[in-house]
C-alpha cells in the first residue's frame, strides 16, 4: 500500500466524510466501469458503484492493508456486481442499455470530444466498440469478469488472483478461454485484410 493512502484510510476509519469525497472522487470512473462492464447496464452499474462506495466506507476497518487498497476496493465491486448479476437473474431483468443519447452523439462519439477528422472511421469505431461490448457482455460471468479486471482495466494477474480469490492458472486459463470466445465472436464482424 502506498504511503499516499495510509492518510486517507486513517482518515476514513475516522468516518471523515471529506476522506469518503476524496475516495469516491479517485476511484468513481475504474469503479463504475468495472460494474458497467459486468452489468450492461447504466442505471444498475451506477446503483452498484454507489453501493460499493457506501459499503467501503461502512467496513473499511476490514482492511488488512495486506495488498493495495485497489485491490480490495475493486474486489468488493466485483463482489457486489456478481451480487447483482444473481437478483438480477432472478427478476428475469436482463435488459441491456443502449448508448446513452446524453453522453454520446449520433456516431458513438462522447459529447464535447473534438469531432473526428474520418466520420466513417469513428462510426466504425462506433460498431466495433458495441460489438466489444455486447461479445463481453455474452461470456459467462466468470469469463466476463476476468476479461473486465485483466483486458478492460489492466490490472495484473496477480490483483486479479487477489481481487478474485482464484488460482492464478484458474485466471489464466478463464482469461484465455474468453479471448478465443471473444475472438471467435468478432470475427464474424471483421473483414480479412488478406482477402
Amino acid at each position: 500500500m502506498s504511503e499516499l493512502e495510509r492518510p486517507l484510510l486513517r482518515r476514513l476509519r475516522d468516518r471523515d466524510e471529506r476522506a469518503f469525497r476524496e475516495l469516491i472522487d479517485a476511484h468513481r470512473d475504474r469503479v463504475y466501469n468495472i460494474c458497467y462492464r459486468m452489468l450492461g447496464n447504466r442505471h444498475e452499474s451506477e446503483d452498484v458503484a454507489q453501493e460499493v462506495f457506501i459499503t467501503v466506507f461502512k467496513t473499511i476497518d476490514q482492511f488488512r492493508e495486506e495488498s493495495k487498497f485497489s485491490t480490495w476496493l475493486y474486489r468488493v465491486a466485483v463482489n457486489h456486481c456478481k451480487n447483482r448479476i444473481k437478483y438480477l437473474a432472478r427478476r428475469f431483468d436482463k435488459q441491456k442499455d443502449e448508448l446513452d443519447d446524453q453522453t454520446s452523439g449520433a456516431n458513438g462519439t462522447p459529447i464535447g470530444a473534438p469531432a473526428p477528422r474520418n466520420p466513417d472511421r469513428a462510426l466504425e469505431g462506433a460498431q466495433m466498440e458495441q460489438l466489444l461490448q455486447d461479445a463481453i457482455a455474452s461470456l459467462d460471468e466468470d469469463q466476463r469478469m476476468v476479461v473486465i479486471l485483466r483486458d478492460v482495466e489492466d490490472l495484473s494477474i496477480e490483483e486479479i488472483v487477489e481481487i478474485t480469490g482464484l488460482a492464478d492458472g484458474t485466471v489464466k486459463s478463464r482469461l484465455h478461454r474468453a479471448r478465443l470466445v471473444l475472438r471467435k465472436k468478432l470475427a464474424k464482424h471483421v473483414e480479412d485484410p488478406n482477402e
